[in-house]
């Protein structure tokens, strides 16, 4: 293994990063929390917030080791789909142990990154099943879910895995983050059914842009940092970042507006969220340019996914599957399509450069992680349900989670 020859500089920007990440789960859980009904604030919350401890548990005991210990070129992973227990417990990592990524940067910081993106994705899906998931399933749920989903797609795609041999690219989570949780949530809502008990929400839109502006703010440690370094592409996904989030917003309002005829608020902040998902596994890999098409895409068809999902009468409570499984898909196919070395020398070109062969490799990779994604977390929760009740009864969805499950309330009546 090489020594470690720090560069500060570097160093420094993906300990920012690394926090900016972080702070996106609590970010999520104001976003979340504005979308429920008063009496469900602090069930979805809690949701966010316990990942970040269980998570960080998992992630140093194996996870870590699990995605990135071992790859399929030299034969020491599982079959290309898992890592193997080298790192558990950081076994073995030292002061002078560098980052496989850039060997500047110390594997702890690495380790930090890496996790704070482990802790936000199975929180993205909570939305799906708001204010009918008991908390023993959930926890259950997220801790079968890491292991059997989440941990395989970062090793596949990030670990030199088997998705990594093919070609994929996926600069910061449009597989590992947006689709996988995205498409787990539509899995969810399928099997826990419908709320018996209408919510009133969002009751309180303004922790919603409060949520929005937090997710936002971390998506450039989310977008940017994935570089892990600083140089040109990291100001290229930083701007592409931004670009992508600011059109679908105005493309999202533009469209509700037209529909409803008034500009909605949750409208725009929805469509920023979309774009945010999009153009995450494209940030490092397309044009400004490029980014401005990915935001406008994203805006108009996230816009109409979550439209035909109301049509079909899912009860997705909070549009993951709308935002992040239709975003983190489109996303994924995009890059396939506008990917230039122009803009990443490191990279590749896409389709519209003549390069139709990592187009299809993209479009494969997410229809398997969607398929993975699907399968295992609905039969996950059937084993679940064999352990312990998955959804709370028509008693407590009246009640309220809050009261009925954690014993507290976000407010209180009359105050």
């Amino acid at each position: 293994m090489p020594h470690l020859s720090i560069d500060t500089g570097n160093t420094a920007f993906m300990l920012l990063c690394s926090s900016l990440v972080m702070l996106m789960t609590p970010g999520l859980a104001f976003f979340y929390g504005g979308l429920v009904g008063r009496k469900n604030v602090l069930a979805i919350m809690i949701q966010s917030f316990v990942s970040m401890g269980w998570t960080t548990v998992l992630w140093w005991a194996f996870g870590f080791s699990l995605c990135f210990s071992g790859n399929l070129k030299n034969g020491s992973d599982f079959a290309g789909i898992l890592g193997n227990f080298d790192w558990a417990f950081l076994r073995g990592i030292t002061l002078d142990t560098p980052s496989p990524i850039n060997p500047t940067i110390p594997m702890f910081v690495f380790f930090a990154y890496q996790m704070m993106f482990a802790i936000i994705t199975p929180a993205l899906i909570t939305g799906a099943f708001a204010n009918r998931v008991t908390f023993k399933a959930y926890m259950l749920f997220l801790t079968g879910w890491l292991i059997f989903v989440y941990f395989p797609f970062v090793h596949m795609i990030w670990g030199g895995g088997l998705l990594a041999q093919w070609g994929v690219l996926d600069f910061a989570g449009g597989i590992v983050v947006h689709n996988i949780a995205g498409i787990a949530a539509l899995a969810s809502i399928l099997y826990v059914g419908k709320r018996t008990v209408a919510d009133r929400g969002p009751h309180s839109i303004p922790l919603v842009a409060l949520g929005t502006g937090l997710l936002w703010f971390g998506w450039y440690g989310f977008n940017a940092g994935s570089e892990f370094r600083v140089d040109a592409v990291t100001a290229v996904a930083f701007v592409n970042t931004d670009v992508a989030a600011s059109f679908a917003a105005i493309a999202w309002l533009a469209l509700d507006w037209r529909i409803s005829k008034k500009p909605k608020f949750l409208g725009l902040l929805t469509g920023a969220v979309a774009g945010l998902a999009t153009i995450t596994p494209a940030a490092g890999y397309v044009s400004p340019g490029a980014a401005v098409l990915i935001g406008l895409i994203s805006g108009v068809v996230c816009f109409y996914a979550v439209a035909l999902k109301n049509r079909l009468g899912w009860d997705d409570a909070l549009d993951v599957w709308g935002v992040h499984g239709v975003g983190g898909f489109i996303g994924i196919v995009l890059c396939g399509i506008f990917a230039t070395t122009a803009f990443n020398p490191a990279g590749v070109d896409g389709l519209l450069r003549g390069n139709s062969r990592f187009f299809f490799v993209q479009l494969g990779a997410v229809l398997i992680s969607s398929a993975w994604a699907f399968v295992f977390t609905y039969g996950m929760l059937w084993l679940i349900e064999r352990v312990t009740p998955v959804k709370v009864g028509t008693a407590g969805e009246s009640e309220g989670l809050d009261s009925a499950l954690h014993g507290e309330t976000a407010y209180i009546e009359g105050i």
